[in-house]
């Protein structure tokens, strides 16, 4: 059980962040546009959580994708809309800064 509230929000088996970036994951930032232009990871996609539902078409499907906002709460909730989307590869990314330090 703790296991699958772990997984639910994305603090299951880690992910390499770095090498999933580098083999060419999508990072998807559900920040709203303010949060974003006040910092950001270089090559991400600023989609905020509310309106990730009406824009999935600027997502990749065949390509991993990394979800991160400021903390990760936002982030957990855009992985769950994007797998209930039919997207097969998606991580929890966790707040924008920790995942940047990650991918360095």
């Amino acid at each position: 059980m703790v296991q699958l509230i772990k997984n639910i929000l994305g603090l299951g088996p880690k992910a390499d962040f770095k090498e999933l970036t580098k083999n060419g994951a999508q990072i998807i930032d559900v920040r709203t546009k303010g949060e974003f232009q006040g910092g950001h990871i270089k090559g991400s996609v600023n989609i905020p959580l509310q309106s990730l539902s009406d824009s999935l078409s600027r997502i990749r499907k065949d390509k991993p994708v990394i979800t991160c906002c400021a903390s990760g709460m936002r982030s957990a909730s855009a992985k769950s809309i994007l797998k209930s989307n039919g997207y097969a590869e998606v991580y929890n990314g966790g707040g924008w800064m920790s995942l940047q330090n990650k991918i360095s």
